[in-house]
């Protein structure tokens, strides 16, 4: 299939061009820099050098990509955890979330383009006792968070899935070691986006280490997600 990955260069979507094109995929993956396109180039992705805000620019890319299926893994963070960075990267990020997702969502359709695989957060739901499952309620405050799962799943036109990932570890995060509640690790987030493509029906799946926050268990009845894989060694 050839993939329109939105985010290409983020902690994610490295790790899942290369999933993609070692499962011989073809990738469209963006990105806002021109430097960062010719890494792109080497993982053997065609490099789209658009702004997610610009949706009119957006929408061209994703037409003359011509994808079977788009994928936004788009994130806005620092690339530390330094305190005041985290906050202005919160607000950035929630607004990459609503705004940047409601352009890619519409630049889909403006293509004719049905699946979209959004990623998520596991850690977003109102406070209650675990293991959290999808259909709990989310935590009002998390504005970001519902308007892209809005996007992706109840837009007419859209058969949308989305991948609720725990809390990140490893290569490109801000921790090489698993920290809780509801761990993840970056290949086992890159790996459940390629599930998901091949396997997945629309909906909402949590993916995180089983540590009795977060349930994973519809993602390996459904996705046959794998929380111990790693790029490599799966």
């Amino acid at each position: 299939m050839k993939i329109f990955l939105a985010g290409a260069t983020g902690v994610i979507g490295r790790r899942l061009v290369v999933l993609l094109r070692k499962t011989g995929h073809e990738v469209v993956g963006t990105t806002r820099s021109e430097t960062k396109a010719a890494a792109l180039q080497a993982l053997g992705a065609t490099a789209a050098v658009v702004d997610a805000y610009d949706a009119q620019k957006l929408k061209l890319a994703v037409y003359a990509a011509q994808p079977d299926v788009v994928i936004h893994q788009l994130t806005d963070l620092p690339q530390d955890p330094d305190p005041v960075k985290l906050e202005v990267g919160r607000a950035a990020n929630a607004r990459l979330r609503i705004e940047g997702t409601r352009n890619l969502v519409d630049a889909a359709l403006a293509s004719g383009v049905r699946r979209v695989i959004a990623q998520s957060i596991a850690f977003a739901y109102t406070p209650g006792q675990g293991p959290l499952t999808e259909d709990q309620p989310l935590d009002l405050s998390q504005t970001g968070v519902i308007a892209l799962e809005q996007a992706v799943t109840q837009t007419q036109g859209i058969d949308g899935i989305v991948l609720r990932y725990g809390r990140l570890y490893g290569p490109g995060t801000w921790t090489d070691i698993a920290k809780g509640p509801g761990p993840l690790h970056v290949d086992a987030a890159a790996q459940a986006a390629l599930l998901a493509l091949a396997q997945g029906k629309p909906g909402i799946f949590n993916l995180a280490e089983d540590d009795g926050t977060v349930s994973s268990e519809k993602a390996k009845r459904e996705l046959g997600f794998d929380a111990a894989f790693r790029i490599g060694t799966g």
